[in-house]
């Protein structure tokens, strides 16, 4: 997917309404977080949870083709026994994953989806997709200017995890979905794969994140930190909503596959990964978790 044309027209639709963009990152309880948010009032996220709508127009590092699942997502609701026309427009997945494919060939449908996501007391829609924490300065240039012609008040979020760990998780996970990476087996190899590594490059994306967005539309969070009431309520006064009391004791979307991580693949992540340790810890202070490792 690609910009075809000028940027979408204003869409009076999310006109006063606050727009958050979750970037990521993967494995840093995102479905947790969209869980939260549903259940959050005057909060309206997609029922997507992942639209994938800006990496499908910067696919460079995407994980699959997110046009494709978009497709794929349909046929499902589709397909399912019992599935009619009276079945379906009731289902908000369905006009969700119909809204999907709309976007394939009109970028408009991506605030049309939003817009049409909004009740009477909504003052805040929210696309959270883990990709678009690899779709580069180039990418986070274009959520800027996609949304330029909109009236609502853009918010970007990106929350982050112990490098190591998180890779890993993002390691166990690939290999649960897709078993023939053995990506916890082969991890030498897997751990160089340019998709993974954008996903990994907490120095790129919030260098890009602080260049192209003002300082007070970007909020930073930490997984370690997520499930306390403090991170809840800055993220609740970051949307401009009241704070609600989270279940944080669900946990949400977890990897099933329990591998172990190695020392020697520990030893590897931790020095591949070093400068993003020491970048965090130069941009964030004190805030970065204590239990970041060394």
């Amino acid at each position: 997917m690609t910009l075809r044309n000028a940027p979408p027209p204003r869409q009076p639709g999310l006109d006063d309404t606050t727009f958050l963009v979750c970037i990521g990152a993967a494995k840093c309880a995102t479905s947790w977080l969209h869980a939260y948010l549903c259940d959050l009032p005057g909060c309206a996220p997609s029922p997507l949870k992942e639209v994938h709508f800006f990496d499908a127009r910067h696919p460079e590092h995407a994980l699959g083709d997110p046009d494709a699942l978009a497709l794929a997502r349909l046929k499902f609701h589709l397909d399912q026994p019992g599935a009619t026309a009276d079945t379906l427009k009731r289902s908000p997945a369905f006009r969700a994953s119909l809204d999907r494919v709309q976007m394939v060939h009109d970028d408009s449908a991506y605030f049309l989806h939003f817009a049409g996501l909004r009740g009477p007391d909504t003052r805040c829609v929210a696309d959270i997709t883990p990709g678009y924490s690899a779709i580069g300065p180039a990418g986070l240039a274009d959520i800027r200017d996609v949304f330029a012609h909109q009236t609502c008040r853009l918010r970007l979020l990106f929350i982050m995890r112990d490098p190591v760990t998180r890779f890993w998780s993002q390691l166990r996970h690939l290999e649960q979905i897709a078993p023939d990476t053995r990506a916890t087996q082969d991890w030498d190899r897997v751990r160089h794969m340019p998709a993974l590594v954008a996903r990994a490059d907490y120095t790129g994306i919030v260098t890009a994140l602080d260049a192209t967005f003002p300082a007070g539309d970007v909020l930073y969070l930490f997984y370690e930190t997520l499930f306390t009431e403090a991170a809840q309520r800055r993220l609740c006064e970051f949307i401009g909503l009241p704070h609600a009391p989270a279940d944080a004791g669900t946990v949400r979307n977890e990897t099933t596959l329990k591998a172990p991580l190695p020392r020697d693949a520990r030893d590897a992540l931790a020095a591949q990964l070093a400068p993003h340790y020491a970048f965090c810890r130069d941009r964030f202070g004190a805030e970065v978790p204590t239990g970041w490792q060394d």
